[in-house]
């Protein structure tokens, strides 16, 4: 139960804030800010802090103009505080994180009177690693091997490399760099920036002799004392996933805010997915083979590491030829027996079902052994070392040693890790009625070599965020403009693993929606006519206002260029194409345009119906060529659709309709951005009048006034 103290402070919070910026109430937010705080407020927990409850998750519907950022800083920053936990605020988009660090979080700490501090946080990977700035400077690595088998993995640095080191250790030492690659003032190339930073394995943490200096736990050390965390999607999943608590604080002491929660169940997709290509391990087991003469020179006066060193060979030697097997087993079964014929690019093979057949199986089992026994030798020889740099522990190896080698171990320890996952998923037999995982192989070409990688993945995200995420976290918040499919937040509640016994509103928007018609002309035909759908698209282009501004939506690539090619000249002079142009170009071309008064057509893909803010009358009318289906072809999509089809279900009626309405409320979303924003959006899609789906699509939209076929619908 939220106390009147709480109620009080949150309250006089708001009205100092709409006071001081000169804004004005709007119910959507208000009501958005009663929700969190009656969630959060609401947690029971016990005399040490730990939840208790189990309702401790409210999923909020919030359309554009409702002010979400404002309404759930308000609310749930108070409770953060009075619990004694911590406020982290992720958001899926670089564009949304800026924005609450620079814009919405300084604004409420000026305005509302709330005595907070806040950070951004960021991984390991996206600083600069002072001890490998400092070898670089030098011109070589502190260790020549690991540079060698660093080389061997990656392509070779830019001429440039040695001016960029020296620039910024200038500016690093200087202080006028924090050390963060983002800040940094140029683009920098991937190559040259793997060799300046270190993931979480090879780091020594307070070891390292540069640890005052570190960037990365100088940024860690801001993040200690913030009451409000800036983070992203990617970073809170990766600290899940090393048990939570690693970067960020841990779970049990945090309140998240999920901003664009729409796409957390596909992050998180990604993050549980295992790659491990046959050619690529075979490539850093050879260079582990030719490093072992120095290792056991360096390191062997060490009598465990010494015992463990004298294990690799013969573990090698059992890896290469089953890592060889199974790249001649993987091409078999895929029906390329001699590789990629001459005018291939590459080739998926994906296993039906995800069932893997009992040879490829049997095989993963003894390569998952194999990976397994290299996995724990690489990681005990990793943690020898680490204690080398203890100058309280005496391991027997000398600190220089174990300073300089460790790299290269947790390199390698992280490479098997990753070798011992997938081939752990090829192993396992998946649970009888349970989602399968997706498994698949591609064919490919390495530098001019054949590579063979073999995936897996689960369908579904939702057991893993279930329990690491909603079961392990204090409290949660998960909104944006789209999480309903068809008005409804089951297909989030399936994919996100949420409880029905959480909260769910959709909250009203401010916009008034009968300023805009929703139009399905004449010309709308079934897109299974793709001659004739695209000369009905061609057909609307040539009847558009000279001046308006449009933005046309389309489902392929292919379609796009090829209404494009169509058009009359003085007609694709107006159009500024998405394949053509760089998104920020594109967009600064469009609005220049209509500031000189005149049209502009935007042929836009996928990636335009979210994301594109255009207010005002930079955009006038939103075409939508095509539903938004998207066909279930790739591996995880297809594996989870056969699966449902196994279970009685309709694979279209669960997941692509669902789905495409989703993508549909998007799409619409971009005409209204503000509140007097007006315009047209037509669907060239006959099907939303004629399929039996169409009625549930259309009565997911808001409530625009309703075209069809020229008629004003009653």
């Amino acid at each position: 139960m939220l106390d009147e103290a709480l109620r009080g402070e949150i309250q006089g919070a708001y009205r100092r804030v709409l006071e001081a910026q000169g804004l004005t109430p709007r119910y959507g937010q208000r009501l958005m800010i009663a929700e969190i705080a009656r969630t959060l407020g609401g947690i029971e927990a016990d005399e040490s802090g730990k939840r208790t409850s189990d309702e401790h998750v409210c999923v909020l519907e919030a359309g554009t103009g409702t002010g979400k950022t404002l309404a759930y800083l308000l609310a749930a920053l108070p409770v953060a505080k009075a619990r004694d936990k911590r406020l982290v605020i992720a958001t899926a988009t670089v564009a949304l994180q800026e924005q609450v660090l620079h814009q919405d979080l300084p604004a409420l700490k000026a305005h509302s009177g709330l005595d907070f501090h806040y950070a951004l946080a960021k991984g390991r990977g996206r600083y600069l690693c002072v001890a490998r700035l400092e070898q670089s400077m030098d011109g070589v690595a502190d260790n020549p091997t690991l540079s060698l088998f660093e080389q061997s993995l990656v392509q070779e640095s830019g001429d440039n490399f040695q001016a960029l080191v020296q620039e910024m250790a200038d500016a690093y030492g200087s202080g006028r760099w924090e050390g963060d690659r983002e800040s940094w003032s140029d683009s920098i190339d991937d190559t040259d920036w793997r060799r300046l930073t270190i993931d979480h394995r090879q780091c020594t943490n307070r070891r390292c002799g540069h640890f005052a200096a570190c960037a990365f736990f100088r940024a860690r050390r801001d993040l200690e004392s913030a009451d409000v965390i800036v983070a992203n999607h990617d970073l809170v999943l990766a600290d899940l996933s090393l048990g939570g608590g690693v970067v960020l604080p841990p779970p049990a002491d945090c309140i998240y805010v999920f901003d664009e929660g729409h796409h957390l169940p596909d992050k998180a997709l990604t993050h549980f997915a295992h790659r491990v290509g046959v050619g690529g391990a075979l490539r850093w087991l050879g260079s582990l083979k030719k490093s072992l003469t120095e290792l056991n020179q360096a390191l062997a006066v060490q009598p465990t590491v010494a015992r463990l060193l004298a294990t690799l060979p013969e573990a090698i030697a059992a890896l290469e030829p089953r890592l060889g097997e199974a790249f001649a087993l993987g091409h078999q079964l895929a029906g390329r027996p001699r590789g990629l014929g001459d005018d291939e690019e590459n080739h998926q093979y994906r296993f039906e079902m995800g069932r893997v057949p009992d040879g490829l199986r049997e095989h993963a089992g003894t390569l998952l052994v194999a990976f397994a026994e290299l996995t724990r030798t690489l990681e005990t020889m990793s943690d020898i070392l680490r204690e080398s740099l203890d100058p309280d522990k005496h391991t027997g190896l000398a600190r220089e040693q174990a300073e300089a080698w460790l790299p290269l171990l947790a390199l390698l320890h992280g490479r098997a890790l990753e070798a011992h996952g997938l081939w752990q998923a090829y192993a396992d037999v998946d649970t009888e009625g349970e989602p399968p995982y997706a498994r698949w192989m591609t064919l490919e070409r390495f530098g001019g070599d054949a590579e063979l990688v073999f995936s897996a993945s689960p369908v579904s995200a939702a057991p893993t965020l279930a329990r690491t995420l909603w079961g392990s976290c204090y409290g949660a918040v998960v909104t944006s403009a789209t999480l309903t499919a068809l008005g409804r937040f089951e297909r989030l509640q399936e994919r996100a693993g949420l409880a029905n016994r959480y909260r769910y509103q959709r909250l009203p928007s401010p916009f008034d929606y009968s300023r805009a018609v929703l139009s399905v002309p004449r010309e709308a035909v079934d897109p299974a006519d793709r001659e004739a759908h695209e000369r009905a698209i061609v057909e609307f282009v040539g009847g558009l206002g000279e001046r308006e501004a449009v933005l046309m939506l389309f489902s392929s690539r292919m379609q796009l260029r090829a209404v494009e090619k169509a058009l009359p000249a003085t007609q694709r002079e107006r159009v500024l194409a998405q394949d053509r142009l760089p998104k920020r170009e594109l967009i600064e071309r469009h609005r220049a345009r209509v500031d000189a008064g005149k049209g502009s057509i935007i042929f836009g893909l996928a990636s335009f119906a979210e994301g594109i803010d255009l207010p005002g009358d930079y955009l006038t009318h939103v075409v939508i060529t095509r539903l938004p289906f998207a066909v279930p072809d790739d591996p995880v999509g297809a594996t989870l659709a056969e699966w449902i089809e196994s279970q009685g279900g309709n694979p279209f009626m669960r997941i692509s309709v669902p789905d495409a309405s989703i993508k549909l409320v998007q799409a619409c979303g971009r005409l209204i951005r503000k509140e007097a924003d007006q315009g047209r959006i037509t669907l060239l899609d006959r099907r939303v009048l004629t399929r039996r789906y169409g009625r549930a699509l259309l009565d997911a939209l808001p409530p625009f006034v309703r075209e069809i076929d020229g008629m004003v619908a009653g």
